[in-house]
């Protein structure tokens, strides 16, 4: 009807009386309705929420018990815990001490809210990244975190860390929650909390910390595996750079005067690292390994590991890892004598063995005993390979030759350069190796070596001595890669832990790929050839017996720079290629197959001398006496005994 005036709508969408793309631009107001609207029903989903989340019982969940290691049979190795804790009230902290805590962690403590809202956005990021849900906490969100809840890095256990904190904020004192945060911390070396921490780094009561001290010990908040200074030189570097930006910032905030902090200028160096007696012998190494492996598998801290409660079952094999163990020891009391010759002061052993069918560490050999002796021997990377290293020179020149050539008959050119490879291995050359880098591309021995399980970080400057092993690979890494050899040219990743559980239930992050294709099967079956040679001589020397059965070893000689001494052998390789004429033995295995059934261990054994603080190796001439070949005599001994120990 005319002059009828039109019915106003609630919602006016799309918009009445705008024509073209205005008609569907909504309003200010539409915006504004909507985003109230969202906002309240945030607001109402997050009452609910907090609501219903409830805090749990102080320290219900905080990990109290002991984290167990078991052999590969089932059986306890050690029981480390549990929790290393003695709580003290905040008047047993000094001020200074509480004032670089704050600085460090969460300058706003005494005014916030409890909680970061920034730290809870760079959660929820980094979570839909694909990240993990760390970052930004306030303290006393760490506390809540330390107390009430799991380990676990979700996105709901981040939401109950971010309501139970406002609602502890709300019913605790901030000195109640600084003083449980103080007590519930990981500082490292199987610490919790700031007075087991002074007695670990200083010797004593976190009451009589200087100001010095107690910045190094807020510095470690940030991640005692990458901060504990007694950890290796970088983490030196990091832990007195942040030492410094803690005093610099107590200055900024007006907790320490210009004047104090000019008397703090030498680093607090904390006392040695010291392993637990219970870790005694090769344990605490084996427990090093597999932790680095449960670290590098789930994503979880040292930390979060020091909570306890962890039952996690290895691939070491007790009666190995022990036959391991005195073979070094024997061979050691036999040919080293400090007292004897000075030259054999500081001589080390490190070593490994693994499995080549599916790649599990079953022994190793850290070092003398890890309560005294805290580098893991077994995992360095500070040993040059040396002639152990040629085999993968050899085998990158015989894989190119099967890619050229597959089964059709070697021209005599190629037959003469890999003959001459296989030739100067068992002599002993180097030129050879020179030229075929030059040959092959340095590049190209790089690339196959990082394929059969050496890491990058390990591997030398592609430089002219590249292919003379002046790579650094650790005695698990340097197996693992024979075991390409041992295994067809298969190459499976070596583990150290097979599955592991908390509270009863599995921990993700243990399921393995198979054995990845490295080098077709006939090069690995040459290479494998070559070195049983290489093997038989050097074990019918005068360092060694035959060991009564095939061996397929790689060696380092006098020759190698004088810093190290390897051996790498596998029993029961087998004669499995006849290189000679290229026609398949009658035991040859099928195309992707191992040489062998796979269980017998492919073991890298190193020798070196190692001065503690030293930048560099010391030369091995002199060690053991005349008689070892500048100690290269003494690696194959150690596996000799090892095979023949019962």
């Amino acid at each position: 009807m005319e002059g009828t005036k039109k019915r106003r709508r609630y919602l006016d969408y799309p918009r009445q009386g705008k024509r073209g793309p205005r008609r569907w631009l909504p309003s200010w107001r539409l915006w504004l309705g909507c985003g109230a609207f969202a906002v309240a029903c945030l607001a109402g989903l997050f009452a609910v929420v907090y609501a219903k989340v409830h805090i749990p019982n102080e320290n219900a969940q905080a990990g109290k018990e002991a984290t167990v290691y078991y052999w590969a049979d089932g059986s306890q190795m050690v029981s480390v815990g549990a929790v290393n804790r003695q709580n003290v009230t905040l008047d047993k902290v000094p001020e200074h001490v509480q004032d670089a805590v704050i600085a460090a962690e969460n300058a706003t403590f005494y005014s916030d809210s409890g909680v970061s809202f920034t730290g809870i956005g760079r959660a929820v990021v980094n979570m839909l990244s694909g990240g993990d849900t760390q970052g930004g906490s306030t303290i006393t969100q760490q506390y809540v975190k330390n107390t009430y809840l799991s380990p676990d890095q979700t996105a709901t256990r981040k939401m109950k860390e971010f309501i139970i904190a406002l609602k502890v904020n709300n019913q605790k004192s901030k000195r109640e929650i600084l003083r449980g945060y103080l007590n519930t911390s990981w500082f490292g070396r199987g610490s919790n909390g700031i007075q087991a921490a002074a007695h670990a780094y200083y010797g004593i009561d976190a009451k009589d910390l200087n100001p010095s001290q107690g910045a190094l010990l807020a510095a470690l908040l940030k991640g005692a595996e990458q901060y504990d200074p007694g950890l290796g030189k970088a983490n030196h570097e990091r832990a007195v750079a942040r030492w410094k930006w803690i005093l610099d910032r107590l200055v900024a905030t007006g907790k320490m005067s210009g004047e104090e902090r000019a008397e703090y200028r030498e680093f607090p160096e904390p006392r040695p690292v010291t392993k637990p007696t219970s870790q005694a012998g090769q344990i605490g190494y084996l427990v090093d390994i597999a932790n680095k492996f449960v670290k590098s598998a789930t994503g979880l801290t040292d930390k979060d590991l020091a909570r306890g409660g962890y039952r996690i079952h290895t691939t070491f094999d007790k009666t190995r890892t022990r036959r391991l163990e005195k073979a070094v020891d024997d061979v050691r009391a036999k040919n080293i004598d400090p007292k004897k010759r000075p030259e054999d002061t500081y001589a080390e052993f490190g070593a490994a063995s693994v499995r080549p069918k599916d790649g599990a560490i079953v022994a190793l050999y850290g070092g003398a005993d890890a309560t005294r002796h805290f580098s893991n021997n077994a995992d360095t990377t500070a040993v040059p390979a040396g002639s152990a290293f040629k085999p993968f020179v050899l085998a990158a020149s015989l894989q190119q030759d099967a890619e050229e050539f597959g089964d059709q008959p070697h021209p005599a050119a190629v037959e003469k350069r890999s003959g001459d490879l296989r030739g100067a291995l068992m002599r002993a050359e180097n030129a050879p190796f020179v030229q075929a880098g030059q040959r092959l591309g340095l590049d190209r021995i790089r690339d196959l070596a990082l394929a059969a399980g050496l890491r990058k970080e390990s591997l030398a400057q592609l430089e002219q001595t590249f292919p003379l092993g002046t790579s650094a690979p650790s005695a698990v890494r340097l197996a693992s890669a024979y075991t390409t050899f041992a295994n067809g040219g298969l190459h499976a990743e070596p583990y150290a832990v097979s599955r592991m559980t908390y509270g009863g239930q599995s921990v993700a992050g243990f399921d393995r790929g198979d054995p990845q294709r490295v080098l077709a099967p006939e090069v690995a079956q040459q290479v494998t050839w070559t070195l049983e040679g290489v093997g038989r001589r050097t074990l019918g020397s005068p360092g060694g017996k035959p060991a009564g059965r095939p061996v397929a070893a790689g060696v380092a000689e006098p020759g190698d720079r004088m810093k190290s001494a390897w051996f790498v052998g596998s029993p029961d390789a087998g004669p499995l290629w006849d290189a000679g004429s290229h026609v398949r033995a009658e035991r040859a295995p099928a195309a992707d197959k191992g040489t062998g059934d796979g269980d017998e261990p492919t073991t890298a054994i190193a020798l070196f001398r190692n001065k503690p603080g030293a930048p560099q190796l010391l030369p091995l001439n002199g060690v053991g006496g005349p008689g070892t070949g500048l100690g290269t005599a003494l690696p194959p001994q150690v596996w000799t005994a090892y095979q023949g120990t019962s």
